[in-house]
């Protein structure tokens, strides 16, 4: 049965048989805000954009590699001092599914929209800890958005075989002002990775604003 995380908790990456998780997937599923129009006769739509990324750090807190949308403008990640966005890792351990520019219409498809996968085995020596998060590029706050639900899980990016663990992260009366999420961090505790549920919400309006913030705050 998949563990229901709540904020804060930290969790091995053990299966109820005993194995260890190591090949897996981080996915945000989330939904389009519909509401509606012509006295209730029919429905607007309005396109959610959130982006899933995730920066890599090693044991002295730096930045070692990340994955982000290549769709960020380079100029303005520079005034960040970040490099280029892209959807894999240097060593080929996380691997990004690709942008989702919508979320779900019509409900919830029960399928993630965006996907890290993660092969632990693959992760470069010197990575520490893993930071997952996520940016909304339009306007609207996370206290709008009907849904927005993380979960690890073994499979592939269109076959779930066995969710491991979820998490709620949005339509939270506090999440009111939010544009942004901190979803959580793998992080090595000597030689075994853990898995720790963030879920803070946070007003960033860019993505270089939130790797400031983690790199000040949560490491």
């Amino acid at each position: 049965m998949a563990i229901n995380l709540t904020k804060g908790q930290r969790i091995d990456l053990r299966k109820t048989n005993g194995a260890t998780l190591t090949n897996f997937c981080v996915g945000v599923n989330w939904g389009s805000i519909e509401t509606k129009a012509l006295w209730g006769l029919s429905k607007k739509v309005q396109n959610v954009d959130l982006d899933l990324s995730c920066i890599l750090l090693n044991a002295n807190g730096e930045p070692c590699d990340h994955i982000y949308s290549p769709l960020y403008r380079v100029d303005v990640l520079q005034k960040f001092g970040l490099p280029a966005g892209k959807l894999i890792t240097g060593d080929g351990a996380l691997k990004h599914s690709g942008d989702d520019l919508a979320g779900d219409h019509g409900g919830d498809d029960g399928l993630d929209n965006e996907i890290i996968t993660v092969d632990l085995n693959l992760i470069n020596a010197q990575v520490t800890q893993i930071f997952f998060f996520v940016n909304n590029a339009g306007a609207e706050d996370f206290a709008q958005i009907p849904y927005a639900k993380i979960r690890m899980y073994e499979g592939t990016p269109t076959h779930v075989k066995e969710v491991f663990a979820s998490y709620n992260v949005a339509a939270e009366p506090q999440f009111a002002g939010r544009k942004a999420l901190i979803l959580g961090k793998l992080y090595k505790k000597d030689t075994e990775w853990k898995f720790n549920a963030i879920g803070d919400p946070t007003e960033d309006s860019f993505l270089g604003q939130t790797i400031h913030r983690i790199m000040q705050n949560y490491k």
